[in-house]
């Protein structure tokens, strides 16, 4: 890697991808580094999904070139995971099949791990009987079992509730200050991952507009694909605040001055 790139986790430069004729990516150059979570977002379509498979080296870019840091470990959530119904599979036997990463090996540690993310009382049931929420965990523990030094997550948060995105995003923030791993993760909804994210690339085939999530929101390329009441909704979000959060989203009220 080198001295311009040193201490990213991943850097994409110029990269682009088609399909059959059809360009998915264009030019697409970009950093991610430890302690960092990022967010694209874009309108169906827009190649995010197969950005972050280029990133896994599940894709191979037709231009332009990926690199990452040495011994790089990635943990990847994908947006869509079949599990044949008539298929026996314990939660248990699915994360110990899938725990072969780096520094996990035994059950002790996976189960260890199953805890801290509350789905150790899932253990014992068939995967294709639990809720989607509860599934969303297990696919995320099932990534956190390679001891990734960057986690890779398709709309994490697809088919959860309000009330359960902000759990996700919450568990997330926590991850990412527990083990300074770096994030990057598809999300439709800019409004929810405000809090959690450090830095948006909004995407259409190319990088629209990138940077933190109140200047995206007022990008002209931002308010062309996503309309003016989206940003005024995020404008409404992003009010002056008289107090802050702890990581837990407790208030502290901040003295006067």
């Amino acid at each position: 890697m080198s001295e311009n790139n040193k201490g990213n986790l991943i850097s994409c430069n110029k990269i682009s991808l088609s399909y059959e004729n059809k360009t998915v990516l264009s030019g697409i150059s970009f950093d991610i580094k430890r302690n960092e979570i990022v967010t694209i977002i874009g309108p169906n379509g827009s190649g995010k999904t197969s950005l972050l498979r280029v990133i896994c080296g599940l894709e191979n870019a037709c231009a332009g070139v990926v690199t990452k840091a040495d011994g790089l470990a990635v943990g990847y959530m994908p947006q869509k995971f079949h599990i044949d119904r008539v298929l026996p599979l314990t939660v248990r036997r699915f994360l110990r099949i899938s725990g072969k990463g780096r520094g996990l090996r035994n059950i002790d540690e996976i189960e260890e791990i199953a805890d801290k993310m509350g789905i150790l009382h899932l253990k014992d049931q068939q995967v294709h009987d639990i809720s989607g929420g509860e599934m969303q965990r297990v696919m995320l523990t099932r990534a956190l079992l390679r001891n990734p030094d960057l986690l890779v997550l398709d709309e994490p948060t697809q088919g959860l509730d309000i009330q359960g995105q902000a759990e996700f995003y919450n568990i997330l923030t926590k991850i990412r200050d527990e083990k300074g791993c770096g994030i990057i993760m598809v999300s439709h909804d800019l409004h929810m991952v405000m809090a959690a994210t450090d830095r948006v690339l909004c995407l259409n085939g190319h990088i629209c507009c990138a940077g933190k999530p109140e200047d995206v929101s007022k990008h002209p390329e931002y308010i062309s694909l996503f309309g003016k009441q989206s940003a005024k909704e995020i404008a409404i979000y992003m009010h002056k605040h008289d107090h802050t959060h702890d990581i837990d989203g407790c208030v502290h009220e901040d003295g006067g001055g």
